[in-house]
């Protein structure tokens, strides 16, 4: 006779190595799962050297892995460690084997990166596979342009870990407005996989804001943010350049740089901000949704978060979308565009303030995302949820419930 089910747990590959929008994606999931499910839980393995600046709802954690950045060179770098890169990756696939190990997942979500930064999981997911774990493949609506991402996986490998390993493929946005894997020759079993979700929906952090309070301007102001601020530097200049040369723009402005922006250019907006009588400038806020909401509009590179931001709290957008390393941005704001749902303007290298000057002011007048019928847009997160539930249901893991995980076993004799 079977003894009572052990509580259902998810873990979660969260590929940070730029930006913040990895580790935002997947804390919106695991936030969602909890909410939904009291008797589950969920750790995210993340190198974000930030993630301490997050709350997390109970029964979510993390555990931090050594973080690596990656070059203008395309090469990555330990971000902390002097030890060499081949060493921080051993270090990092060992942690995050002995996590999966011991913490015995019934689900094991991998964010982006197939295989892991350099195939770091590939070992974790073989033997989570052996145990019956389902695995999921979780995917942004656009990854990059198909010249470049089919190469990129014929290298890695990563069709046949589509083929042979994954049991599910999440995409988190609609067929309609991008498919991740256009271009790409996929098995018709590995199409079969695929399911899309829907964009996540956010609302607003439970408690109190706990950002820097905005003391300078008054509300309502445009949000201009860039993320994690990383490659984010254009933008910020070009909006400034607009306000220091236009001294009647409408509303003034609020920005907030990025944790990850170079800390010289970081000096340098918050002195020209400064000022300036309408515009003020913060460097982070973990709780930047507590900012949009209070925003007529947002100012930003169109990032998969961002725009998650941007139809969840139904903020007229102005996208400034970046095109190298990757066309991702360029390439969802393009088909933003199409469905009315943002407007677009693309950096030409000249940066005229009085293209951004007339943005700003025509961005308060566009139509609100909602205007726009899309169906299943925000509906990621129920359809999440509602799969986590059918796996957990069916899990042979979890139907081993008074058992300790098989390291644990091992360790013990319990077997």
């Amino acid at each position: 006779m079977n003894g009572p089910k052990r509580d259902a747990r998810v873990l979660i590959y969260s590929h940070d190595t730029f930006g913040l929008g990895h580790l935002r994606r997947c804390r919106t999931i695991a936030h969602s799962l909890v909410d939904l499910e009291r008797d589950l839980s969920v750790i995210i393995l993340t190198g974000s050297p930030i993630i301490g600046s997050f709350n997390f709802r109970a029964r979510v954690d993390f555990v931090r892995i050594p973080g690596v950045i990656k070059l203008r060179s395309g090469d990555y770098t330990p971000l902390s460690l002097l030890i060499d890169i081949e060493e921080t990756l051993e270090l990092r696939a060992s942690i995050i084997q002995h996590t999966a190990d011991i913490f015995d997942p019934d689900i094991f979500i991998v964010d982006k990166e197939p295989l892991g930064l350099r195939g770091e999981v590939h070992d974790t997911l073989v033997m989570l596979k052996e145990r019956g774990t389902k695995l999921v493949l979780g995917l942004r609506d656009i990854m990059d342009e198909p010249a470049l991402l089919a190469p990129e996986w014929e290298r890695k490998k990563v069709v046949p870990a589509l083929r042979d390993l994954y049991d599910q493929i999440w995409v988190y946005g609609l067929p309609q407005i991008c498919d991740p894997m256009e271009g790409i020759e996929l098995p018709k079993s590995v199409r079969r996989k695929m399911i899309y979700t829907g964009y996540l929906h956010r609302t607003l952090p439970q408690g109190p804001a706990s950002g820097a309070p905005v003391t300078k301007i008054d509300e309502p102001y445009l949000l201009v943010t860039t993320g994690g601020g990383g490659d984010g530097e254009d933008v910020i200049d070009w909006v400034l350049r607009a306000y220091e040369s236009d001294a009647h723009q409408p509303y003034p402005a609020l920005l907030v740089l990025g944790p990850f922006m170079h800390s010289d250019r970081q000096s340098e907006f918050i002195q020209r901000a400064a000022r300036l009588d309408n515009v003020e400038a913060i460097t982070f806020d973990a709780q930047i949704e507590h900012l949009m909401a209070k925003a007529i509009g947002v100012v930003a590179m169109g990032g998969y978060n961002t725009f998650c931001e941007i139809l969840s709290f139904d903020k007229r957008a102005l996208i400034v979308p970046r095109t190298r390393p990757r066309m991702e941005q360029y390439l969802r704001a393009t088909r933003a565009k199409e469905f009315g749902l943002i407007s677009m303007l693309e950096d030409d290298g000249e940066r005229d303030w009085k293209l951004m000057a007339t943005a700003l002011r025509q961005l308060p007048q566009q139509a609100l995302p909602s205007q726009v019928v899309v169906p299943g847009l925000l509906d990621g997160l129920g359809n999440i949820n509602r799969l986590v539930d059918q796996i957990v249901e069916q899990s042979p893991v979890r139907a081993l419930r008074t058992r300790p995980s098989p390291s644990v076993a091992r360790r013990t004799g319990a077997v």
